[in-house]
Formats: C-alpha cells, sequence, structure tokens
C-alpha cells in the first residue's frame, strides 16, 4: 500500500500508486530516497527470476537505501548523486528501450516528473510507467511569468527563484515541464505580501 501523504486535487494533478510486478522481459526501476523502500516492497512481491531481469537506477537521500537495494542483487544496480545527474542515463536508458521492459518510478515528485517526462520524450506512454509517491512533497515549480524553474519549494506562497515574483503554487501540474505552476499572488498590490507557510514539507 502506498504511504503517500498527498490529497486528492484537480485533473492535472498526478495520482500514484503502489508499485506492483507486471509480467515483462525486463524491469527498470527508478527511485529516490523514500522512493527506495517502494522497491524493496516491490521485490518482496516478485516471482522467482524477477532480479535477474532488473535493473535498479537510485539516488540516496535523506533516507538511503543503497545497500538494501544492492543486497537484491538485480542485474545492473546504479547510484547517481542527484536526480539531475541520473537523467542523462534515464534517457539512454529509454532511447534504446526494447519493446517488454516495465519500467517502475518511486519516490519524489521531482524524481518521478522528471523521469515519466523523460519517458515520454523517448515516445513512452506515461500510462505505461508505474508510479508510486514517497517521501517529501517538496515541489518543483513554474513560474508561469518568466517561465523560470524553482526546485525543492516547500512553502506557500513561494518566491521565484529567477524573477523573485511571489508565487501561489498551484495543484496544476504540467508533464511537458514535470513542474506544478505558480502564479503571482500579489500581482494588484505588490505591498500585500501573505506569510509563507510550509505547506510542502
Amino acid at each position: 500500500m502506498s504511504t503517500s501523504r498527498i490529497e486528492p486535487s484537480i485533473r492535472s494533478r498526478p495520482v500514484y500508486g503502489t508499485l506492483c510486478p507486471t509480467p515483462a522481459t525486463s524491469h527498470l526501476c527508478i527511485a529516490d530516497a523514500a522512493g527506495g523502500a517502494a522497491v524493496l516492497e516491490l521485490f518482496g512481491k516478485v516471482p522467482a527470476g524477477f532480479a535477474e531481469s532488473a535493473e535498479i537506477d537510485y539516488v540516496p537521500g535523506a533516507e538511503d537505501h543503497t545497500e538494501a537495494l544492492r543486497a537484491l542483487a538485480p542485474a545492473r544496480f546504479h547510484v547517481s548523486p542527484t536526480v539531475q545527474a541520473l537523467l542523462p542515463r534515464l534517457e539512454r536508458h529509454f532511447e534504446r528501450m526494447h519493446m517488454g521492459t516495465q519500467v517502475y518510478l518511486a519516490g519524489s515528485e521531482t524524481l518521478i516528473g522528471l523521469a515519466m517526462k523523460a519517458g515520454m520524450e523517448a515516445g513512452l506512454d506515461f500510462e505505461a510507467m508505474q508510479t508510486e509517491h514517497r517521501g517529501t512533497l517538496a515541489r518543483r515549480v513554474q513560474c508561469v511569468h518568466c517561465k523560470g524553474i524553482s526546485e525543492a519549494v516547500t512553502t506557500q506562497p513561494a518566491t521565484c527563484a529567477h524573477c523573485g515574483l511571489l508565487l501561489l503554487v498551484r495543484d496544476h501540474y504540467s508533464r511537458r515541464h514535470a513542474a506544478f505552476q505558480g502564479v503571482n499572488i500579489n500581482a494588484e498590490d505588490p505591498s500585500d505580501v501573505p506569510p509563507k507557510e510550509e505547506v510542502f514539507p
């Protein structure tokens, strides 16, 4: 069962499930931080021979499951220092992916969103990728005014890291940008500065 703390919202807001083994010729598991626990739980449900056809790509974080994941003995195991550092590897994976590969994504919304974006750009259907949210609720936010992306946003409102505008972080999500949308919250009266609250811990 997924341990995500995300509440249902508008239609564009991503909905995450629970990773479940699916018959396939190969399996690609991509996770960061707490998402490692979801992969460990997935492997607890798999049939014999699953590990021999699986690759795990992992980004450690506040939670580090590196050694437990390595002990699963997948055919290939790779650790990256950051999600951004992992992206070129994922892009190569998706470009060369064969029919019959099942993709499992687990962890932060940033990891899931960016991996799905890379997959879709390579021609994969986002509905064909299993996802499970674990860990932080921090958001990747695109300012609709300057188009800049602010990473790891935890407050409402938030300050755009590029143009400095105070943004209302909406639940509206763009798969194309792998980001939530931020709109200037005090455009009519810039002197009206509402206090920031930690709402995406």
